[in-house]
């Protein structure tokens, strides 16, 4: 069973503004996936149909087997979910909270608070357990989101910009708790973000979004060779021989295109044979950011 399965998924407001548009895609159980496009590309809209939150103008969609506009009761037993606006009483301390919400997900108050506790430690918020809200910082409120999204040890975990106003090392812990959940626990993670590179380094697959469209969805590695037929490698070095074809970049800087970097050793023992001192040898992978641009000028969605 997939953790995820969206088919034809469009939603249309009142003003005929298409926030989703045909958006069809399936995720694996225990993948971290990366939702990723700019402001106003439709991620928070999907967040909202595939938590019965919205109804879709048209299309099918279910998480773990479970269809959100049927029931979105049965759908936040087994789900959390994180917004950039969690709703969060001040008046009540971090630990209150956690309490609370774990009750409403129906857990015990021992439970919640055993939980609670966990969560905050890993958090790193232990020191503000017992403080009230209206003494956290924005980055502090954004961690405790995390933690009362997560109380109910959901097996599907939607975020909304999970690492928006934290400082680094709050990014860290909570790149590891997102890492553990997965890799360790069989979590899927739903990770909706307009930060490219951020996403690079944490998800195992992506969606690429654009004014509600899905441009394309894979792997790092799939969603390369969809945008480049080859592997562009910097080689520095004090002179190339005519015979091995490559581009000028600069100074001792020189550009060959190979299929896969299992070409490069046999490219360096030619260039080393042909009595070419080498100084350095670089693969130049396409990034997260440079495949979604190539795919914009491509000008069309691609579907696996």
């Amino acid at each position: 069973m997939q953790a995820v399965e969206i088919k034809h998924l469009t939603k249309k407001f009142t003003n005929n503004q298409i926030a989703v548009r045909d958006l069809t895609l399936s995720i694996n159980q225990g993948e971290v996936f990366g939702f990723l496009g700019p402001n106003g590309a439709g991620k928070t809209t999907t967040i909202k149909l595939l938590n019965g939150m919205l109804q879709p103008t048209s299309g099918k969609m279910q998480i773990l087997g479970e269809d959100p506009t049927k029931d979105p009761i049965a759908i936040h037993q087994f789900s959390g979910v994180l917004t950039e606006r969690a709703a969060m009483y001040d008046q009540l301390t971090g630990m209150e909270n956690l309490l609370f919400y774990g009750e409403v997900f129906g857990l015990s108050q021992e439970d919640s608070r055993k939980r609670g506790l966990d969560l905050l430690e890993q958090l790193e918020l232990s020191y503000a357990a017992d403080r009230k809200l209206t003494s956290y910082s924005t980055g502090m409120r954004q961690r405790l989101s995390l933690a009362r999204a997560m109380i109910h040890q959901p097996k599907v975990l939607f975020l909304d910009e999970p690492t928006s106003g934290l400082d680094p090392e709050s990014v860290l812990s909570v790149n590891r708790l997102i890492q553990d959940l997965a890799k360790n626990q069989g979590v899927t993670v739903f990770l909706c973000t307009h930060q490219l590179r951020y996403a690079q380094e944490i998800c195992t697959s992506y969606g690429l979004l654009d004014e509600g469209e899905l441009l394309a969805t894979g792997t790092l590695e799939s969603l390369r060779h969809r945008v480049s037929k080859g592997l562009k490698v910097e080689v520095q070095a004090n002179r190339i021989s005519p015979d091995l074809h490559c581009k000028l970049l600069g100074k001792d800087r020189f550009e060959f295109t190979l299929i896969d970097e299992q070409e490069i050793p046999e490219l360096v023992r030619k260039i080393v044979q042909s009595g070419s001192d080498i100084y350095g040898v670089t693969a130049k992978q396409l990034t997260l950011e440079e495949i979604y641009f190539a795919l914009l000028e491509e000008g069309g969605p691609v579907h696996d």
